[in-house]
């Protein structure tokens, strides 16, 4: 039985976007000797956006240990926390390709198809994960001028383009994945725009997953709650930090590892009739 440190209760603490792991208080569980494998992803090559940290570090993880091929992107500027991720992914035997892309124009995004295709030999998962977000407690008058742009881009855009340019390589099997919110179905005012992209990212999949049917090519999200990663401490005020996530029926933040274990699930072949869904981690938060 796989148990994950479960989180109590997490401590005021701030720092600077987009947040490193190794200041984080408490650690959060990506995996790395919680989670177990079962072969359920064996020889499966898995592009992940995001991988750096947080859920996606948890997702590369988890799929090494079901024994996927692993490429993960993410911003430069977080190179260490992406060596990070290539060390615990190579410690469950097998190599972790590491492709840092700022995902913001469709070129770029075109390069890390290619990339990912090359580097892989084919693709049969996609973790359209990355993601920004930056609260302000002031609402609408108080999200600055280029913010709007930045989440949509980030959220929204890359995941269109991404996902646009390796479906022509997709084959018939393989699963896509999108990293939605809470947030689509329970709006937080602090988090308007970032809402906002999270909830057309939803009806993206739904109509994404009715094109791409047909193929054989399955489209899902995973919409977690809140979620013990750096974006927490570098999006947020210090007292919105303190007891995250125990406002949840079960009363706690979930950790990193907890949405991977959903993630694997959707990618696998058990989940061979699931299409068109959303797959709510948020500790009891209803997502429809």
């Amino acid at each position: 039985m796989t148990h994950h440190a479960h989180i109590e209760n997490v401590p005021a603490q701030q720092q600077e976007w987009p947040g490193r792991t190794a200041d984080m208080d408490p650690q959060p569980d990506h995996g790395e000797t919680s989670y177990t494998g079962r072969a359920r992803l064996e020889g499966k090559k898995a592009l992940i956006t995001g991988g750096d940290s947080g859920i996606g570090r948890a997702t590369a993880i988890a799929f090494a240990k079901e024994g996927a091929h692993v490429a993960i992107a993410y911003l430069p500027q977080e190179q260490e926390d992406a060596e990070a991720t290539r060390a615990a992914v190579e410690s469950a035997g097998v190599d972790c390709v590491l492709l840092p892309t700022d995902q913001r124009t469709e070129q770029a995004n075109n390069e890390l198809a290619a990339a990912a295709l090359e580097a892989l030999g084919g693709i049969d998962i996609l973790v359209n994960n990355a993601a920004f977000q930056m609260g302000q407690p002031g609402g609408i008058v108080d999200i600055p001028s280029g913010q709007l742009e930045r989440v949509f881009e980030t959220n929204m855009f890359a995941t269109f383009w991404l996902t646009k340019a390796l479906v022509p390589h997709l084959q018939a099997g393989a699963s896509i994945i999108v990293t939605t919110s809470i947030q689509a179905y329970s709006p937080s005012e602090q988090l308007l725009d970032y809402a906002a992209s999270k909830s057309a990212l939803n009806n993206f999949m739904v109509n994404l997953a009715s094109e791409l049917g047909p193929q054989g090519i399955r489209v899902n999200a995973v919409a977690p709650g809140p979620i013990w990663t750096p974006l927490i401490p570098s999006t947020f005020d210090e007292e919105k930090v303190e007891g995250f996530g125990s406002d949840t029926p079960l009363g706690r933040p979930g950790q990193p590892i907890e949405v991977a274990a959903a993630s694997v699930f959707l990618a696998s072949d058990d989940a061979s009739y699931v299409s068109g869904t959303v797959l709510g981690v948020t500790g009891g938060k209803p997502v429809f």
